[in-house]
């Protein structure tokens, strides 16, 4: 064997070597990890460093939409990060499309293909122009598809595309196994909700027995002509036990209060408020949802859709408003609620805080790391927006 063939074929064992690593660190990563949106970061990262690419995203399909949302991205051009629009997952997209319709399916498939979101575009892409589709599948069941791509793009050539369906099945595995733990766990909230109310249910009726035969007491000693100070006692401990039962059924409610829209993504809880809203007051409302079938957070969702409501409300209230307009915005990183009127403006510097429940809204979205704008011009509207970072928050 010549010293050229020999160094070939180092050179070949140590790329191989390298490849059976990264996928190794894949599926121990993988395996590990029961928090989805990692997996899919994680899993993006390690694509870039196995074949070189910079650029990755992820689009997912839910079991409840048809229509794919962004799930992951890495390292996004300008154009498409700068824009949610451009990555909403209900607009033309021909890798999309083509899944959708079963032409993407195995190795064979795994192929560059011109990114549709970038035709016709010049500044801020970057260079970018095509990308490979990887689909996943979990059996038959589509669960979506990891893009990657380089300004300087190169030849796949077979064991490249057998590398990257390789990748796509680990992270279709780890995809099902996220969302049944996600599932899970939900489940097994509801349950402890069931079991809290039976306790509270067994709670209160105990307590409200209990004050119930202290006003009993006290009708009897009035009867009786008692001495006032006696029937006053007896009254005294059935207002304690009131006040008690009111404390607790609070606390009680406070900890077994569910997201208001469970059941619904926040989009369709959303779309249900602003129309059941828009018919209340006659202002014509637009809704608007970009990626709106990623799913985020219960607690997540029930801040917004409580920002929704309460900023609503005051445009009701306060604004005398023709048209109003409530737009939400979820990326891979942050998902943003935006409530814009037409009305009288509102100067947050010049109204307390408190009277319109901007304190409540701020409070809502800074206990998960967000922040609250609230801008206002006389005569020129008010526009409210909530952002949250969805990095390090659990989905479930």
């Amino acid at each position: 064997m010549s010293d050229s063939s020999s160094t070939q074929g180092t050179g070949e064992l140590r790329r191989l070597n390298h490849e059976l690593s990264v996928l190794n660190g894949i599926a121990r990563e993988l395996n590990r990890s029961v928090n989805l949106d990692q997996a899919l970061r994680f899993t993006l990262s390690q694509v870039a460093e196995l074949l070189g690419l910079r650029t990755g995203w992820i689009w997912l399909i839910q079991d409840s939409s048809p229509e794919p949302y962004l799930a992951a991205a890495q390292n996004l051009p300008p154009v498409l990060a700068d824009e949610p629009r451009r990555m909403d997952g209900s607009g033309y997209c021909y890798c999309l499309d083509s899944y959708k319709k079963g032409d993407l399916e195995g190795a064979a498939n795994v192929n560059v293909l011109t990114c549709s979101r970038l035709e016709g575009l010049v500044d801020g892409t970057d260079g970018l122009r095509y990308h490979a589709s990887i689909p996943l599948y979990s059996g038959e069941k589509k669960l979506g598809v990891m893009n990657v791509a380089s300004p300087g793009w190169r030849g796949l050539g077979p064991d490249d595309l057998q590398l990257l369906n390789t990748v796509g099945d680990l992270l279709s595995i780890a995809v099902e196994r996220a969302r049944l733990f996600e599932r899970s766990a939900r489940l097994g909230a509801v349950e402890e909700r069931n079991r809290l109310a039976r306790e509270i249910h067994d709670t209160l009726a105990q307590n409200l027995t209990a004050t119930g035969l202290q006003i009993e007491s006290a009708e009897a000693l009035l009867e009786a002509d008692a001495a006032p100070d006696e029937v006053r006692a007896a009254l005294a401990r059935a207002l304690s036990l009131t006040r008690s039962n009111l404390d607790e059924a609070r606390r009680s409610v406070l900890d077994l209060r569910a997201a208001p829209l469970e059941g619904r993504s926040l989009a369709e809880a959303l779309k249900t408020l602003v129309d059941r809203w828009e018919a209340e007051t006659g202002i014509a409302t637009r809704f608007k949802a970009v990626n709106g079938s990623r799913p985020v957070p219960p607690r997540v969702e029930a801040a917004l859709y409580r920002v929704g409501g309460e900023a609503l409300a005051n445009v009701a209230r306060h604004a005398n408003a023709r048209r109003a307009t409530v737009r939400l915005v979820a990326t891979p990183g942050s998902v943003s609620l935006l409530v814009e009127d037409d009305g009288i403006g509102l100067d947050p510097s010049r109204v307390p805080e408190d009277r319109h429940g901007i304190v409540g809204m701020r409070e809502r979205v800074e206990i998960l790391g967000g922040v609250l704008r609230v801008e206002g011009r006389p005569a020129g509207g008010t526009r409210v927006e909530a952002a949250v970072p969805l990095e390090g928050l659990q989905s479930g």
